[in-house]
């Protein structure tokens, strides 16, 4: 089995699958009982100020899995270390957001840890607000576990009082004296705060059936194998060496042999048991269709990634196999919630999309709807045949200012929006239907049916809305990937484009799974992103594979991590297989140390993007940046090395940056992705792809990058290219050539052409393979 490692410190021996399912139900846990929780926080100078906040962030965590309330769960804090210290009593602050603010303001006190004493303090004082023990009491002592007094006495004491007790490790604990301080047995109650969802999750488990109200539905407590590790210092003999005695005789000393000490760190192990909840996983019922995977995100909601020509809905139901000829029908929100100004905003895009999109001889048939309390059909579907009169019928569209009913509205659309009518007697009834919702305004009813209507009447819905609109468009169309969100009235227009190709995704091929492509991906790995966020960029590059055929004749994926260092994790010819690029995901490491985005590139120019490592001629080649923009001083010259060596540099950040340093590293806004925070990571991902499947089919340049080695010159001719070698032969330089009488193999002349094609792609990466061998 696979092993989570949190830290190198705790370890749960049980696979990935596993893993996730622990993971995401700690996120999801609520405790709502009557309960009374005092946080002991260690804040003394052995655990050091960067683990103390670390303490505190696990302390804020663990509030998000508490009801707290007045009449429920109520949260105290003491800081202890040479003496113990009370931040807040539980009557302080009775409001989750209330607590978790006082929690992130509690400063870092220092001084020596004296858990001992703080025991007592709380055997002398109780839960100071608490509720006397007329509810059950929790104590979490979070901690290193190196007090310099004795524990054993007191720690019985408060355990004595009915108090239940968990003992949270922090930065290298002492498991052995966190042990003595939980509450029995030790192995429900001791944890460590390096992973806040998985002790979450250990807390929640134990607290479980006693205190806390039972777990959702198929979800269960389970007992795993785990191991915990602690840092010691020990002293080791490392060997004798001469040393000088004195002796009885004056003025002589005399020569002897003295054991040599060295002291050194190890870890100690402790085996243990881990008890963690595990609630079902929504892909466990396989609800993608047709070979496709389902991507699980929690413990209720998944997406499907579907194979090329299914998509159709959002378990990859088969496509319409039609060019983009559809009905289409834009549903305007015009209630008071949109306010006037927005409405005329959404008629003016509306009017600039039918004036660039829809043209003369379009295929496309176009109709307008608006919604308030009640649904109007002004402009019929197909009822203007030419752009000019469609335009008018647009202009005379007036607000109404209602209520915002956007799911009765769906509803009705669905039913009559598309009815057939003598007016479309001339109109062709198999069509794809396409629906287009504008709206900025919350609907005041229910919008969860929606994607039920759509699929019942084979409606492909799409939904426009600013991105505070983007959680309630995806439950309207069921897809994230159906969602045009924009950040600014600006924007809006911007995005004409993006909707243009939604609504020909409907009946068209998604991704580049037929596509020649080497393709590198260079990962941000610095402690500037965190091993959380770096888990998120880890999951967007196995969900982005998915999407492309991996083999030696079609796409080639290779991975480079980088801190102040690059490393590649694998090159484009490691893996021949979709199966094996993302078994090779799970095991990248994060590096934690300070970002320089311009060796990555450095590194991927002149050992990455190579005939040597993998590199095929004539293959569009694409290298995508994953970046919080943390150090990219450094990145814009061997960018722009790269773009003139024919190969695209996509860049994607994630947060607050300076636009002008990104563009001068993309080199045009084209290539540039900038997105607020790594959750809304997901819903970009079809937009990226789209942009490399682009390139993927933009014409190639033979000569680059340079498919010679050893400094041999690529000369162009028509359809092919050829190698002008020095000291070297073969068709690309590769071999060396022999002096004197030295035997020799039989080789190509030293001037080779070198026909392009598809086909010649394996042979080329298997002769490639053959050559580094040898």
């Amino acid at each position: 089995p696979t092993v989570l490692v949190v830290l190198g410190i705790q370890e749960i021996h049980v696979d990935q699958e596993v893993i996730n399912k622990i993971s995401a139900a700690g996120q999801l846990m609520q405790c709502s009982a009557s309960l009374d929780v005092l946080f002991l926080l260690d804040g003394s100078y052995s655990i050091g100020k960067g683990s103390f906040e670390r303490s505190k962030h696990f302390a804020g965590k663990l509030c998000d899995a508490l009801d707290i309330h007045a009449d429920r769960v109520r949260v105290g804090m003491i800081q202890f270390s040479s003496t113990p210290h009370l931040e807040f009593p539980l009557n302080s602050y009775l409001t989750k957001q209330e607590v978790k603010e006082r929690i992130k303001r509690t400063m870092f006190r220092g001084g020596s840890t004296d858990t001992g004493r703080a025991l007592k303090y709380i055997l002398r004082k109780g839960f100071p607000g608490g509720r006397n023990s007329s509810v059950p009491e929790i104590l979490i002592i979070i901690s290193d576990g190196k007090s310099q007094g004795s524990t054993a006495i007191p720690a019985v004491q408060v355990k004595e009082r009915y108090i239940t007790v968990f003992a949270v490790g922090v930065k290298f604990p002492r498991w052995e004296e966190l042990h003595v301080l939980a509450s029995e047995p030790p192995e429900r109650h001791v944890l460590f705060a390096g992973d806040a969802d998985d002790a979450t999750n250990g807390l929640y488990s134990t607290l479980t059936g006693s205190v806390c109200s039972t777990t959702a539905p198929g979800c269960k407590v389970e007992s795993h194998p785990c191991e915990r590790r602690t840092l010691e210092t020990v002293k080791e003999l490392a060997g004798d060496y001469v040393c000088w005695k004195g002796s009885k005789q004056p003025s002589a000393v005399q020569a002897s042999l003295c054991p040599f000490i060295r002291w050194k760190r190890v870890l100690i192990k402790h085996p243990s048991r881990c008890f963690r909840t595990v609630c079902p996983d929504p892909c466990d019922s396989q609800p993608c269709l047709n070979g496709g995977t389902c991507v699980s995100e929690g413990l209720d909601r998944y997406h499907c990634l579907c194979l090329v020509g299914y998509g159709g809905d959002f378990h990859c139901a088969a496509k319409l196999s039609l060019e983009c000829s559809v009905d289409l029908l834009f549903l305007m929100d015009s209630s008071a919630g949109v306010t006037l100004e927005g409405f005329l905003r959404y008629k003016a895009f509306l009017k600039r999309f039918l004036q660039t999109v829809i043209g003369q001889d379009s295929p496309v048939n176009v109709g307008v709807a608006q919604y308030d309390d009640d649904v109007r059909i002004p402009i019929e579907l197909g009822q203007h045949k030419d752009t000019f009169s469609l335009m008018k019928s647009t202009d005379a569209l007036n607000f109404s200012g209602g209520r915002t009913l956007t799911g009765r509205a769906l509803q009705y659309i669905a039913q009559y929006g598309f009815r057939s009518t003598p007016v479309f007697a001339d109109m062709q009834d198999d069509l794809p239907r396409v629906v287009v919702l504008l709206t900025d305004s919350k609907s005041q009813d229910s919008v969860a049916e929606a994607p039920k209507y759509a699929k019942v009447q084979n409606l492909f819905l799409i939904g426009v809305g600013s991105s505070v609109m983007r959680t309630e468009l995806t439950k309207v169309t069921g897809n994230p990937q159906q969602t045009v969100v924009y950040s600014d009235p600006q924007d809006l227009f911007n995005r004409i484009p993006e909707l243009q190709r939604r609504i020909c995704s409907v009946d068209s091929d998604e991704g580049c799974q037929a596509q020649s492509l080497d393709l590198t991906f260079a990962v941000d790995a610095s402690s500037g992103i965190g091993l959380e966020n770096f888990l998120h960029l880890r999951h967007f590059i196995k969900s982005s594979c998915l999407h492309f055929t991996i083999n030696r004749d079609l796409a080639q994926i290779a991975l480079v991590i980088y801190g102040s260092k690059a490393q590649t994790v694998f090159a484009l010819d490691t893996h021949p297989s979709s199966s094996a690029v993302l078994q090779a995901l799970e095991q990248v490491p994060f590096l934690g140390d300070s970002a320089s985005a311009g060796s990555a590139l450095l590194h991927i120019y002149g050992d990455v993007m190579t005939v040597q490592k993998g590199a095929r001629p004539g293959v569009n080649k694409v290298v995508v940046l994953l970046t919080n923009g943390g150090g990219l001083e450094d990145a814009a010259a061997p960018a722009q090395q790269l773009r003139h060596n024919g190969i695209l540099v996509f860049v994607v950040v994630i947060g607050d940056t300076q636009r002008d340093m990104l563009l001068r590293v993309a080199g045009s806004p084209n290539y540039l992705v900038h997105i607020s925070s790594y959750e809304d990571l997901q819903y970009y991902q079809g937009i990226i792809i789209e942009r490399i499947c682009e390139e993927a089919k933009s014409p190639v340049n033979l000569c680059r990058p340079n498919p010679c080695m050893n400094q041999g010159v690529c000369i162009l001719g028509p359809g092919s290219y050829r190698c002008e070698c020095h000291s070297w032969e073969g068709p690309h330089c590769e071999s060396r050539v022999l002096r004197g009488d030295s035997p020799r193999s039989p080789v190509l002349p030293q001037h080779s052409h070198v026909q392009w094609s598809p086909r010649g792609l394996q042979h080329f990466s298997s002769a490639l393979q053959h050559t580094k061998r040898h």
